[in-house]
């Protein structure tokens, strides 16, 4: 796929979902937006933002949350899964940022994977959102709709997915896709069972066309 019809397919992705940030990444604080990404492992958005909300409306920052009692985040951020590890995580990033980075969420992709609990995708969206660097954050729905368009290949990684992404997209467009496309997977390109009947973009998409002839041949 070519950056052209790529921009076609965003273009008309936004229009129907426009581009919404939820509550845990709204704040412009790079240290709130790492710890809301690693309270959204796996969990809703609205379950993250309650727990977001009773988190930073105790604790106001980094300095706070590092001498904060563990059992206290615990109960604080209860409504996520996994809360028990998030919050140890979360405790260990705090005092990590104020021992190695005198209080600062590095801009370096390298040092916030060496952050207990922080991947590739949790780095990517704190670079995005916080920083406003041109990088797109591959999460689940990212990598399914990327290779049913036939951005890339079935059996990339993450890091290739990302490039391949990154590789058809314009830098000003790069920190919107990961919120379009997460919509868009969540309601009509899902990953077991994609609602093709009443997506939009089928036009542009390998993975229906391939199915179409599938089903020619076996009709």
């Amino acid at each position: 796929m070519d950056e052209e019809t790529f921009v076609r397919i965003m273009n008309l992705l936004a229009e129907r979902y426009g581009v919404q940030t939820p509550t845990h990444l709204e704040n412009p604080d790079p240290f709130k937006i790492l710890v809301g990404t690693i309270l959204s492992h796996r969990t809703r958005d609205e379950m993250t933002d309650l727990a977001f909300d009773r988190l930073f409306s105790k604790y106001k920052s980094v300095e706070e949350i590092a001498k904060a009692p563990l059992n206290d985040i615990i109960r604080l951020i209860k409504p996520v899964g996994f809360y028990r590890q998030k919050a140890k995580r979360i405790k260990e990033v705090a005092k990590l940022i104020l021992e190695r980075y005198n209080g600062q969420v590095p801009r370096s992709r390298e040092a916030l994977i060496e952050l207990p609990g922080v991947g590739y995708k949790t780095a990517d969206i704190v670079l995005s959102v916080a920083y406003g660097e041109p990088v797109v954050a591959v999460d689940t729905h990212v990598d399914t709709v990327s290779k049913r368009l036939g951005i890339a290949k079935w059996n990339a990684k993450y890091e290739d997915t990302r490039k391949s992404i990154e590789d058809i997209t314009p830098l000003h467009m790069r920190r919107i896709v990961n919120s379009i496309l997460v919509r868009f997977g969540r309601e009509i390109c899902r990953k077991p069972r994609p609602r093709c009947e009443i997506c939009p973009i089928t036009a542009y998409c390998e993975w229906y066309k391939s199915k179409r002839q599938e089903e020619g041949l076996n009709g």
